[in-house]
């Protein structure tokens, strides 16, 4: 111990068995026994005069203490990591970042992109997280963020890369040609698949086109990601609302089709953010100039 830190050794142990839910996950991750983790997260408990689980029989289930002390110590160590990594990375310090995104923006569009950002900055390693809801920089590991939103988040500085202008109607092409009927008429028999994250935009798309907005339409699954809806369009379960950028390839290949012309205007966008308060390295600073460069070249393409 030092000034009442734990071992680093029991803070793992404890970490990995709070996110696992189980000593035994817990063991197999870090390479240990059963006995090693739970003698550890006894000890941490003993030290701390703390109840960090509840037992019965063989499930563990953290307690309000041990769930809040197990996030707080999860940021910590993720830092731990990041700061590991910077260190031993080929210039050192400064030439690593770690970029949280949503999941779908990255998969479509960012990662697609990277070998640009790569080849003129070969020295700068970016790392990528997945996180779908907004966050406070100060209790995550990341040097900046690109998320959907409706402006700068409170607290960090930024810009807009693009807006995602509108949502459209998208099917495979053997659903559409099940109906010959126009428009909004042609959704009529059709299983509408939902955007957990958006779960009023058909509302709002019906509401836009002057139809009504009935229970064929509601009752459709949610799912939690666009790529989830692009794949179950693709596979024929039904007709999906996606933002036109990211529809356009497949539509442009005939993979899929728009049972219905109308469009829903959307006003939000996506940005990317960084603390405020934080001095950027070197490295964020180029990847932001590269993002607004690639964003501004792709408006000029698609305008």
């Amino acid at each position: 111990m030092r000034n009442g830190i734990p071992n680093l050794s029991a803070l793992q142990a404890f970490e990995a068995s709070a996110r696992l839910g189980s000593f035994s996950r817990a063991a197999e991750e870090l390479s240990l026994t059963h006995s090693a983790v739970y003698r550890q997260v006894a000890s941490l408990e003993s030290r701390l005069g703390v109840q960090l689980f509840t037992r019965v029989r063989r499930r563990i289930v953290l307690t309000d203490q041990g769930a809040e002390y197990a996030g707080r110590i999860r940021h910590h160590l993720d830092q731990i990591e990041k700061d590991t990594f910077g260190l031993v990375s080929r210039t050192g310090m400064g030439r690593s970042i770690h970029i949280a995104v949503v999941p779908t923006l990255a998969t479509t569009w960012l990662i697609p992109r990277l070998a640009d950002f790569q080849q003129a900055h070969a020295d700068i390693s970016v790392s990528l997280s997945v996180r779908t809801l907004p966050f406070q920089f100060k209790d995550h590991p990341f040097d900046g963020a690109l998320y959907h939103g409706d402006g700068i988040w409170p607290g960090t500085k930024g810009v807009l890369l693009f807006p995602e202008r509108e949502l459209v109607t998208v099917c495979a092409p053997g659903l559409a040609e099940q109906t010959r009927e126009p428009g909004a008429c042609a959704l009529s028999a059709m299983t509408h698949l939902h955007l957990a994250s958006r779960p009023d935009a058909w509302r709002q798309w019906y509401g836009a086109t002057g139809q009504v907005y009935g229970p064929q339409a509601a009752g459709g699954p949610r799912y939690e990601l666009f790529t989830m809806v692009m794949a179950a369009v693709q596979a024929g379960l039904g007709v999906g609302l996606m933002p036109r950028f990211l529809a356009q390839p497949a539509l442009e290949a005939g993979t899929l089709v728009m049972p219905a012309p109308q469009a829903l205007q959307v006003s939000q966008g996506y940005y990317f953010g960084y603390p405020q308060h934080s001095e950027r390295s070197g490295a964020l600073k180029a990847f932001e100039v590269w993002l607004k460069a690639t964003a501004a070249r792709e408006a000029l393409r698609n305008p």
